[in-house]
């Protein structure tokens, strides 16, 4: 019907208008602090500039719930000022219908989420964080180790201190240890090449057998590298786990679980991905019964406002209890759904306490 299509219009209007302002502000946050290595090898405000630009997806990724929040309670709030609210009551709309009109709203925000998380996200943080990494000389991934880049990869373990791409590695070291723990042999090659065939070339080869506690030491200028590290496992590395696909989660926690390593940080970010597009719809819930509310009862700024600080409180509680949840080994799907469930239970309760007034 024609007066749903116009909530339904309005509303998607003023969460956008939230969501561009969220993403321009952070955006230029985001700036001033890339600002601060400028100068740093070939890294310029121009590189600056480009990796903020593709950090952009990833902003608008995370401030979507938000937005949905901000956005939808302006829309009741302007409602409520020109009355709409009170003639659509009035005609015999009831809350459950129009939460009906805004869950509408909600689930072309969560499948915009959805498709951001998983196609654009993990591409635009990969490039951003190349391009940043290439200008400054820096490991693409160096995981907090000055020492490079480590992976583990059943009884070899792999460091390397640069990377021109995901398939083109420089200084590696590769330890290859025995079923007992015992150090076998050590090669260090200057660069590592991923070829067609799926194995990598190493070239400037220095190879250092140890047997019977004696080293034996070859030099090579090339070799074949079979292993199961990829390029595509290495690109997972230069994103957060939070903005990595959910192939490349299940890939990526699959390597780690069959080396023995722990995987709940990745287990949780899996649940996150499923549940956060489920956001939105929370948000919406949340969001009534404020609107509800704005034509009984005065100060409305203040309850937009109250609406503003639950939607920051819900942004800083799903990353809290993502730490949370590895820090005391948590069940995953616990930790990601939390934050959900509780502004859902809150929003529930809200829109009881609204119909019994």
């Amino acid at each position: 019907m024609i007066h749903r299509r116009y909530l339904m219009r309005e509303a998607l209007k003023a969460v956008f208008l939230v969501l561009l302002a969220f993403v321009v502000l952070f955006a230029f946050f985001d700036f001033i602090e890339e600002a601060r290595s400028v100068g740093q090898g070939r890294y310029g405000i121009g590189v600056a500039l480009g990796y903020v630009f593709f950090s952009i997806p990833g902003l608008a990724y995370e401030f979507i719930p938000v937005a949905c929040l901000i956005g939808t309670l302006y829309a009741l709030a302007t409602f409520a000022r020109h009355s709409e609210i009170v003639v659509l009551r009035a005609s015999g709309m009831s809350m459950a219908q129009l939460l009906g009109v805004f869950y509408r709203v909600a689930a072309i925000l969560a499948i915009l989420t959805f498709v951001l998380g998983e196609l654009v996200v993990p591409f635009s943080g990969r490039m951003g964080q190349e391009l940043k990494s290439q200008a400054m000389n820096k490991p693409f991934a160096q995981q907090g180790f000055l020492s490079g880049v480590w992976i583990k990869d059943g009884m070899e373990f792999i460091n390397f201190r640069q990377a021109a791409s995901d398939s083109f590695l420089e200084r590696v070291r590769i330890y290859r240890f025995d079923s007992s723990g015992a150090l076998q042999s050590v090669l260090d090659a200057r660069t590592a090449t991923f070829a067609d065939d799926g194995k990598w070339v190493l070239d400037g080869l220095v190879k250092t057998t140890i047997n019977d506690d004696v080293a034996r030491v070859e030099h090579q200028e090339t070799d074949v590298w079979q292993s199961s590290i990829t390029p595509r496992l290495l690109s997972s590395l230069m994103v957060l786990p939070e903005r990595m696909s959910l192939y490349d989660l299940f890939r990526y926690t699959r390597h780690l679980s069959a080396n023995r390593q722990n995987t709940e940080r990745y287990e949780i970010a899996i649940w996150k991905k499923l549940f956060y597009p489920l956001a939105s719809l929370v948000m919406v819930t949340l969001a009534l019964p404020f609107g509800y509310v704005h034509d009984r009862v005065g100060g409305v700024s203040l309850k937009i406002f109250a609406g503003v600080m639950l939607g920051i409180a819900f942004y800083a509680l799903n990353g809290l209890f993502s730490n949370l949840g590895v820090i005391n080994a948590w069940p995953p799907m616990a930790s990601a759904a939390a934050p959900a469930a509780l502004f859902f239970l809150a929003a529930v309760s809200l829109i009881w306490w609204v119909e019994r007034r």
